[in-house]
Formats: structure tokens, C-alpha cells, sequence
């Protein structure tokens, strides 16, 4: 138990500095946004405590389920028993399963992991500023699209500044919320700024001239 929360220690420090990093892609369209995303958490995102997983192993129907991962960090799965999965990606928890299960148990296994439930208070940031990644909302504070890009380092020289949007996911609807950026910025509209919720997703298109 102590070497899991070690490990989720040193993966909670990590996100606090923000180094959580995704590719710097030109997103155009919703295909593109969620092909982005879904990459940057399959790379990026490790494991936290009350996450919920989904576990699938090919031609094994029975064993396709959720779990959800306890506060100590761990999951119990069949035939492997207690697995530390906290501070881990999807990645390394599959190849972790697939060390644990074969060849005792399946031999050459095909496992897939899934975040079907996300614990955390992320948002994603993508497109262009300086430093594209997942970030942290700060624990009893509420974060806005403008804290937000500072905490990337703010926009690259070639970002539409104005064409910023908020693709935000609630009761399983996906709504795209435009910003004007100069209008809180150099306008002084702060109702302008809006509050960001865990796993909202901000899109910052490039310019084209």
C-alpha cells in the first residue's frame, strides 16, 4: 500500500506543476477536438483515487466491468488480485494487467482500459497557446477561461484570440461556448469570463491570413 500512495504522490505533485501535456494540433472540427482529447488522456492523464475504469479483455465477456478505483489507490481484478493503479496512465495500468495475467492465466491477452469517470477537477486546454495540457481546477476555487490560458503561458502569436471556445459535456449533451477574449481582457467584461467545470475542454484556433 505504501509504495501505491508514493506513487500517487509523486504523480499529484506533477499535475499540481501542471506538467500534464498534450500534442499541439490545429483543431478545426468536433471529430477532431474528441480524437484530440481522447488522445491527450490516453498518453497523459494518470489514474486517481474514486476514478472508475472500465476493463475489457478480448473474447472475455465475463470480465468486462467497471471498477472503481479506491482511495488508497488500488482496484481488486480476478486472478490478479489488489493492483496499485493510482498515478498510473491507461497505458502502463494495461501493460501492468497483461504482465499479472499471462501467461498463468491468458496467454498473449488483449486488454483495453477505459476512464469511464473521471474524480478529478481537470480541464484541458488545446490548440493555441504556449503550453497545451491538462491542468488542475486549484481545490475550493473556481478557475476561469482566462486563468486558464495563463497557467499555458498564455497565446501563441498566431492564436485567434477571439474564436476561443469552452466544449463542455453535461448529462451526456455536448454544448461549445465562444469567448471573446479582448472583451474581458481589454474591455473589462468580467461576466465575460466564464467558470470553467472539471473536463471542460478549451479549443484555441489558429489564425489564418
Amino acid at each position: 500500500m505504501i509504495s501505491c500512495l508514493v506513487v500517487l504522490f509523486l504523480s499529484s505533485q506533477k499535475s499540481l506543476m501542471a506538467q500534464d501535456k498534450v500534442p499541439d494540433k490545429k483543431i478545426k472540427t468536433k471529430s477532431a477536438i474528441k480524437s484530440a482529447v481522447t488522445s491527450a488522456v490516453k498518453k497523459e492523464y494518470r489514474i486517481n483515487p474514486l476514478d472508475v475504469l472500465k476493463i475489457n479483455i478480448f473474447m472475455e465477456d465475463d470480465l468486462q466491468k467497471q471498477y472503481r478505483v479506491s482511495q488508497t489507490g488500488y482496484i481488486s481484478y480476478p486472478f490478479a488480485g489488489k493492483v496499485c493503479v493510482a498515478g498510473l496512465t491507461v497505458s502502463e495500468i494495461e501493460k501492468q494487467l497483461i504482465h499479472l495475467l499471462s501467461p498463468d492465466y491468458f496467454i498473449n491477452p488483449q486488454i483495453t482500459v477505459f476512464v469511464e469517470e473521471y474524480h478529478s477537477r481537470k480541464i484541458f486546454v488545446l490548440g493555441a497557446v504556449n503550453e497545451p495540457g491538462a491542468y488542475n481546477i486549484p481545490p475550493e476555487k473556481e478557475l476561469s477561461v482566462v486563468e486558464a490560458i495563463s497557467l499555458t503561458g498564455g497565446f501563441t502569436k498566431v492564436a485567434a484570440v477571439n474564436k476561443t471556445k469552452i466544449v463542455r459535456v453535461e448529462n451526456g449533451r455536448e454544448t461549445t461556448i465562444e469567448v471573446r477574449i479582448t472583451d474581458i481582457t481589454k474591455e473589462g467584461d468580467k461576466s465575460k469570463d466564464i467558470k470553467l467545470k472539471p473536463n471542460d475542454i478549451i479549443i484555441v484556433p489558429e489564425s489564418f491570413f
